[in-house]
């Protein structure tokens, strides 16, 4: 899973450096403007997951790492992250109701 993982970055950073040099010099239309379309896509996508993530990233012991990552390589990293620590009344209230069961 990890290689996966690894690819994926790895793709993406590729996909941002086709992305960064089509803003110095523009490719041949229409791939310009589909390479322009699919990065303001990407970037919106990543956007809603920090916004979505926020509590994960904010447990994280650097979160302002985490955050750049995130917006860089998206879920790829987010699935890297550890799992969130669940709360202490969010685990009462799965205790409650395991006993119930």
């Amino acid at each position: 899973m990890k290689k996966l993982l690894g690819l994926g970055k790895l793709l993406t950073a590729l996909f941002w450096g086709a992305a960064l040099a089509n803003l110095l010099d523009p490719f041949a239309q229409p791939f310009a403007f589909l390479l322009y379309l699919t990065g303001a896509l990407l970037m919106l996508v990543h956007g809603l997951e920090l916004w979505l993530f926020d509590e994960r990233l904010r447990g994280c012991p650097r979160p302002r790492l985490e955050r750049v990552q995130v917006a860089l390589f998206g879920v790829f990293h987010l699935l890297c992250l550890p799992p969130a620590q669940v709360s202490e009344l969010a685990q009462g209230e799965v205790q409650l109701e395991a006993e119930h069961a």
